[in-house]
Order: C-alpha cells, then structure tokens, then sequence
C-alpha cells in the first residue's frame, strides 16, 4: 500500500486530552489535523442512532406503543453521556476522507500481523479510552492524548507494543487508505484548542521533560497498563515483590555490617594492652641479673 510522502513540513498534529474526547484526538491525529470537533462526530452519532432506529422500529412484528416508545427514547448507543463515541462513529468520521477501519482480528489483517511496519495507522481501544498509533513521514508514533506530546516509535518496539496492548486486552483496528497529505496549518483552523503542531525534535524533548519531571526511566505511553486492568495489578504487585526483594536486601546489609562493628569492637577486649610485651621482657632480664648477683654472692 502507498506510503504518503512527507507531510505538513515535517510537524506532528497532536492533540492532549480534553475531558472524555480521547475519539476525538484519536480521529484528528489519524487525520493529522484538527479535521473533526466533538460536534461533528455527536452529529455522526446521531445519524447513526436515527438509522438503528428505524431499522429497529421495521424489523419484525410491530413492538406494542410503550415498548416502541421507550426504545426510541432510549439514550444513544453511538455515544455516551460522558463523551465516549462507538467505533461506528469513528468509522464513518474516517469513511469522509475514503479511509478505511479494519479490525486487527479480521483474516485481512493478517499481513499487519507479520509486518505492522506495512500499515500507516492503528486504532487502539480499551473500556472508555482510544488513541492512534500513526506513521508520519516514515517515523511511528504514539498519539495517545494522556501524553503531553508523541512518542516515538522504533519499527521493533511496534510490533512488540502491539503484542502487549492486545495482551492487556485492548481492540486495536487498522486504518487504510489515502491519507490526508497536507493540513493547511497557517489556517485560523489549524488549532482546536487542545490540537498542536510539534516538530520531531520538540516533541522528543517534552516527553524527556516529562519523563525526567516524573523520574521515569523508560517514557513508555501510558496506554500499555490503565488502572483497574489485570495488567494494571500485575505491574504493582512486580513493583511490591521488587521493594520486598529491596528491603531484604537492605536489612541483610545492615545485619552484616551491625555483626562487623560488634566483631570490632570485641576485638580490643583480647588484645593485650599497649607495650605489655616489652614490660614483660625488661621484668626478664631484671631476674636474670638478680639471679647472677645472687650466684655471685
């Protein structure tokens, strides 16, 4: 499949969350640009709830009057109260632009399996939360929105990223397609509020930043472990065994050295006092001399 050439002069279109609009970001950096407002996609949402609707309301024998009119009162299953799209509504925002959404699981994504680094976009999504994972001009990144800027992706660390994100149960789609090349970012639309234009290098050293800010020796994304997942509480129970195996440690270091300063300060106690060797042997020689004087005598 064709790979876009470079675009936007080289910068990286990346949105940082916003309250629950991680579908929003998730669409935009795909996009590469603030290309859709929660308004749009609210609107997708809709058109989408009106179509389920009336498939509904004509499908088999006709519901009784209550039950038709609780179902079609019933709240959006394309977006939630709190801002959460379905991947329906991701699909046809991206559909717009001729891209298609292919779930990693389908036999046509079997090549990504082998070779990831053949692909331009990945969707990823768990519980209430999506991001993008995006090719741009030949370089991956994250575009997770918890993250204060993209992170960098070696073509190896993929393929391995992806293994973990779908063993810590996370729905992960394929985007194919044309890609938008260019977004004019000179635009009064180039920015959303919460979207931003980062070169490479700046956006390198904000995640350095962030991670020295933190103390965190590898600024992995965040998207790998999420509270209240299995992996979640994996990792804390690692932490915990590693502090164990810490203390231990310490505590034996400390016994060892506590056994050392008591030896020490024992050893005095058999040591003969300073120059009692020499006083023996002058209290020697002074007998032999009076043992003479005696024989003498």
């Amino acid at each position: 499949m064709a790979m876009e050439g470079a675009s936007n002069g080289g910068m990286l279109y990346h949105e940082v969350q916003e309250s629950k609009l991680c579908a929003v970001h998730c669409v935009n950096t795909v996009l590469q640009g603030p290309f859709f407002s929660e308004f749009d996609l609210a609107a997708l949402a809709s058109d989408l709830d009106t179509k389920e609707r009336q498939v509904m309301s004509h499908a088999g024998p006709a519901p009784p009057p209550a039950a038709g009119g609780d179902f079609l009162s019933a709240e959006s299953h394309n977006v939630s109260m709190g801002g959460d799209f379905s991947i329906q509504v991701l699909q046809k925002a991206l559909e717009v632009w001729d891209l298609q959404v292919i779930p990693f699981s389908s036999p046509v994504a079997e090549p990504a399996h082998l070779d990831p680094d053949t692909e331009n976009a990945f969707i990823c999504h768990l519980h209430d939360h999506w991001f993008c994972i995006r090719k741009v001009n030949g370089e991956w990144y994250n575009f997770d929105s918890l993250g204060a800027a993209p992170v960098h992706l070696s073509k190896f660390y993929l393929a391995a990223y992806l293994d973990s994100l779908r063993s810590a149960s996370w729905s992960i789609f394929l985007v194919r397609g044309n890609f938008p090349q260019e977004f004019p970012i000179s635009s009064s639309e180039a920015s959303n509020g919460y979207g931003q234009w980062l070169s490479p290098e700046d956006a390198d050293r904000i995640i350095k930043s962030c991670s020295d800010a933190q103390d965190v020796q590898d600024p992995k994304p965040l998207s790998i472990v999420r509270p209240g997942t299995d992996s979640y509480e994996e990792m804390w129970s690692q932490r915990e065994d590693e502090d164990l195996k810490a203390a231990i440690a310490a505590s034996l270091m400390d016994s060892s050295a506590a056994s050392s300063s008591a030896l020490k300060d024992k050893e005095p106690e058999h040591k003969e006092p300073v120059g009692s060797g020499k006083e023996k042997e002058e209290a020697a020689k002074d007998e032999a001399k009076d043992t003479e004087k005696d024989k003498a005598e």
